[in-house]
């Protein structure tokens, strides 16, 4: 299929979801996440989900990483260039929704992309070859190619494997795994 079906396909799939059937989900997910082989990096990127596109909701992960003393980073996006900034998550950094309704921080320590060691990629679908579809405006695949090679992308869904997304492009970056409720694909 291509991006733009699997685009307006996915949206309509996470619209369906009921609040308790997406908390149930992404505890899942969480809990598959602990049988990954990352739990010796130490920073990780993770995304807040926008709560009106239904996604995956981290808070779940965050307490994880948490509880296992990890550095957590979280971003800023600018939507003129199309970049994200991205932050140390700590007791006292401040949070506030931006006009799209990604929560992101007001105030920080800032952390270079160089240092980070895994990062959690939102999505709408992915496919059998680790492509994935997000919502097109590319600010993730401006961020991972600016991570070091040996950075890992997990892409998180609530939904299985598509068979194969017809029109990707060399500018998009392939995830390492993708994690659902049911199980986790290695790329």
């Amino acid at each position: 299929m291509l991006k733009s079906a699997l685009r307006k396909q996915y949206k309509e799939l996470r619209k369906k979801l009921t609040e308790e059937q997406k908390e149930s989900l992404s505890l899942a997910i969480a809990n598959q996440l602990l049988r990954l082989p990352v739990w010796e990096k130490s920073y990780f990127h993770v995304f807040l989900p926008i709560e009106i596109q239904n996604e995956v909701n981290t808070e779940f992960i965050l307490h994880l990483l948490s509880g296992k003393g990890k550095e957590i980073l979280i971003s800023r996006s600018d939507f003129q260039t199309k970049a994200m900034t991205h932050f140390l998550l700590t007791d006292n950094t401040r949070l506030q929704k931006n006009e799209y309704g990604i929560p992101e921080p007001i105030n920080g320590i800032e952390v270079s992309t160089a240092q980070i060691d895994v990062v959690f990629v939102p999505l709408l679908a992915f496919d059998q070859l680790g492509n994935r579809v997000g919502y097109g405006q590319g600010f993730y695949d401006r961020f991972l190619k600016q991570c070091k090679p040996e950075a890992i992308k997990i892409g998180l869904s609530f939904f299985e494997a598509v068979d194969l997304i017809e029109d990707t492009n060399p500018e998009d970056i392939r995830l390492d795994y993708c994690v659902t409720p049911e199980q986790i694909y290695f790329f």
